[in-house]
């Protein structure tokens, strides 16, 4: 039975109209924004022409994806207060990336990761391995949110057979693909703040709906919740208290989103499109608001499912926990209030692997072809149209992927792009930025290493095989016992790049003196380029 005769009363016209009028105005919009994109700053950086709070309420469009909105509220509905630690998790991650490295990588960079490490490391080795982790995150998590689109808004249409459903993935990435060819940043990052315009004021009036059906009383929604799930929901442990394992579990898992997010390159790549560091940091202070007050909304929609709609009920839906932001727009406001949080969910998810794609194709061309193939050589005309080329390929392999991936777990895919950016990315930034003694050796040894572990770690745990909900539930090589390797992998990873760098006599100092005054004073960072 699928989502739409499950929920009485959907409506899956209206909630094509409703997805098919985002798209005309988003790619109006992508349009409008494509006429100035001239240069390869214009399609990496948005010209750098974006002020802190635009860039702000982009950047919280671009963090909080479908799974924030889905699946944290799907999980507080189910699992109560183990559920909200996911989202105490993604806002202290946030917090982490904006103290230790969202500056800094401002000032230091230019378009990717890979500025960064090349700026006092040799340069083609660092590049290509900054674009092998690039794109292994990348490509891994635009596979989850292919995946989910698919499942997601197929379930929402009423669609049941896989063909349909391939369908529904293939429309989505063949508008993504439009949105990164035609507006570059400049169209992704207008396309994301209108997705977080509207997943902000769907939240909160839903939040607001809910309040004022339990006397604008939290605890009596609270009470609610006990009511219809018992007291376990208010209490730790629900989901992972149950041994010393699955504790260390969650911790392992806590320690990849905390630390992986510092280090998703499509979030470190907002902060190239603010013209001075200044901007950068009135950016952050907008993004910490908008998404603090959306994980604070997150609590009374997860409580709201499970008081209102009940877990019995979310549960026995297809989408399971992904199913309880929609089951309960729909008891609220029936088939309209569904439709648009159907289109909301829809528009996050499109944003997301917009911004995951430009982020990929900008690694590609600016670090291997403009840098690593053409020696720094390249004309800037053509090393955008590589970008756009390269993002043809990615929507491709993505919507395969997608198809490919539709059904399975993708939750391990999700683990998977943020253990590797915690693993892979992270260590090797903070050294870079930190540490005087760091050179190339430790940077590759750092990401090369920790992906390798990460890989080999995910590929050996419970969540690609032995149990019922793993990737291939009838294979059994789960040899790792933590379905996220992170609590290994990333202390791995800081150890290979101090080793690396000790083991090797190679180092400039000079040239970290020059990269500490520019991180710290912004002195020679890239600014706006004027047209």
């Amino acid at each position: 039975m699928d989502l739409a005769q499950s929920v009485s009363g959907s409506n899956p016209a209206l909630n094509i109209s409703i997805f098919a009028a985002f798209v005309v105005v988003t790619l109006v919009v992508v349009f409008r924004a494509s006429k100035n994109s001239r240069t390869a700053a214009d399609y990496y950086a948005a010209g750098r022409a974006f002020t802190g709070p635009q860039n702000g309420i982009a950047i919280s469009g671009d963090y909080l994806s479908a799974a924030s909105f889905l699946g944290i509220a799907g999980a507080i509905a189910l699992n109560g207060y183990d559920g909200f630690l996911y989202s105490i998790g993604f806002l202290v991650a946030w917090l982490v990336a904006l103290l230790l490295v969202a500056e800094l990588l401002r000032n230091t960079g230019k378009y990717t990761m890979g500025d960064v490490l090349a700026f006092r490391m040799r340069q083609r080795p660092v590049r290509a391995a900054a674009a092998t982790s690039t794109l292994a995150v990348s490509f891994f998590y635009l596979l989850a949110q292919m995946a989910g689109a698919g499942g997601l808004v197929a379930l929402l249409l009423g669609i049941t057979s896989k063909t349909g459903q391939a369908v529904v993935i293939a429309v989505v990435g063949v508008i993504m693909i439009v949105y990164v060819l035609i507006g570059g940043m400049k169209g992704t990052t207008w396309v994301q703040i209108i997705k977080a315009a509207l997943l902000i004021t769907g939240a909160a009036a839903i939040t607001l709906w809910v309040l004022g059906r339990y006397g604008f009383n939290l605890s009596s929604l609270l009470q609610g919740a006990v009511d219809k799930a018992g007291a376990a929901v208010l209490d730790p442990g629900k989901q992972y208290g149950k041994t010393g394992l699955t504790q260390l579990d969650f911790v392992s898992l806590a320690l990849a989103l905390v630390l992986g997010t510092a280090g998703l390159p499509h979030i470190l790549m907002r902060f190239y499109t603010v013209p001075t560091a200044k901007e950068a940091r009135r950016s952050v202070v907008w993004a910490i608001w908008l998404i603090g007050i959306f994980y604070l909304f997150t609590l009374v929609l997860g409580y709201g499912a499970g008081a209102i709609v009940g877990p019995e009920a979310i549960n026995a839906a297809p989408g399971k926990a992904n199913s309880a932001a929609p089951l309960l727009a729909q008891a609220l406001g029936g088939p309209v209030l569904l439709g648009f949080i159907a289109a909301v969910a829809f528009a996050t998810i499109l944003a997301v692997v917009a911004g995951l794609t430009i982020t990929a194709s900008a690694s590609f061309a600016h670090d291997v072809y403009a840098n690593v193939i053409k020696k720094g050589e390249a004309d800037p005309a053509k090393e955008v149209k590589v970008a756009r080329i390269t993002a043809l390929v990615i929507g491709a392999v993505a919507i395969v992927g997608g198809i490919f991936a539709n059904g399975q777990n993708i939750a391990f895919l999700v683990a998977l792009a943020f253990a590797v950016a915690a693993s892979a990315n992270l260590p090797t930034i903070l050294y870079s930025l930190f540490w005087k003694r760091f050179n190339t050796s430790g940077a590759l040894w750092s990401i090369y290493g920790g992906l390798a572990v990460c890989l080999v770690l995910i590929v050996f745990s419970p969540a690609v095989s032995g149990n019922a909900t793993a990737m291939f539930p009838t294979a059994d090589f789960d040899l790792f016992p933590l379905a996220n390797p992170g609590i290994v992998s990333i202390p791995v990873s800081f150890i290979l790049g101090w080793l690396g760098t000790v083991l090797s006599k190679e180092r400039d100092d000079d040239k970290y003196a020059e990269m500490e005054v520019r991180a710290l004073t912004g002195a020679g960072a890239e600014k706006a380029v004027a047209h």
